[in-house]
């Protein structure tokens, strides 16, 4: 497959919403229609083709894919194995791995596939590197900053990036580390944010390098969310908002300097 150009987060945005990149989404059931219309309000095509004897068939002409392990079903399972055999485009939400042992096992087997893109919260992250056990069900009882080495680690283990989620998010290639600053902390409160960032992901992957992707999602999504959090009452209301604020990030919004940190990791 050819490679992406590596992109900053305006110029990234530019590139979607004149591309509409396909995202194939196999992603868990409580998500999907979240995910999809945050993709519909970012400006890429959403597709949830999550069958067995199409979901590899899908990917190879799929311009990103999600494998969000939140519900994986048996037949999720055998479609996730499908789709990554069928791209190197692709991204691996390990969600909830450490306690549970169907997806902490499947997410030990995908990542040795692997992904462009490895997204999740601080214990997430320290489960899939086998220096934790996990949070406490979907939620998080680590700081992005305590996951640091862990993602550095397997992102060169696995030769592409690693996104920590949190309050200020940590992403890493192993060789730079890239801080996104900012978001606010309703996205926490709506079903499917952490999914959703993970599909974003996926977008960007169809029109620029996994460093690039990952780095752009996450400040689309922070800006976003400090836009929505301004506008709603509180969680219901913040949703709605969150997915107009997708729609209406410019590329100027991601430019300010206060939003990206950068810096190498410790050898």
């Amino acid at each position: 497959m050819s490679a992406r150009a590596h992109l900053s987060p305006a110029d990234a945005v530019d590139a979607v919403r004149t591309a509409h990149p396909l995202v194939q989404c196999i992603t868990n059931a409580v998500v999907t229609n979240f995910t999809a219309n945050a993709l519909l309000a970012l400006g890429a095509a959403p597709a949830m083709c999550d069958i067995p004897g199409e979901a590899g068939v899908f990917a190879g002409i799929a311009d990103g894919v999600l494998v969000n392990l939140g519900t994986p079903t048996a037949e999720q399972r055998t479609a996730a194995r499908e789709a990554v055999a069928a791209t190197e485009r692709w991204v691996l939400d390990p969600v909830a791995v450490g306690v549970l042992p169907v997806r902490t096992a499947l997410a030990a087997e995908l990542v040795e596939r692997r992904p462009a893109i490895v997204r999740g919260n601080a214990s997430e992250i320290l489960a899939l590197a086998g220096l934790g056990a996990g949070g406490r069900g979907v939620d998080a009882t680590d700081d992005p900053e305590a996951a640091g080495d862990a993602a550095v680690a397997l992102a060169r283990r696995t030769g592409g990036v690693v996104a920590v989620s949190g309050p200020v998010d940590l992403i890493t290639d192993g060789t730079r580390v890239v801080r996104v600053h900012g978001g606010d902390a309703l996205l926490t409160r709506v079903t499917g944010g952490g999914c959703a960032l993970g599909a974003t992901m996926a977008a960007f992957l169809g029109v620029c390098d996994p460093l690039s992707a990952a780095v752009a999602a996450s400040a689309v999504h922070a800006v976003a969310a400090e836009r929505a959090a301004r506008a709603a009452r509180g969680p219901g209301s913040f949703a709605v908002a969150f997915l107009d604020a997708l729609a209406a990030v410019a590329p100027a919004d991601l430019d300010t300097p206060d939003r990206l940190s950068s810096a190498e990791p410790a050898r």
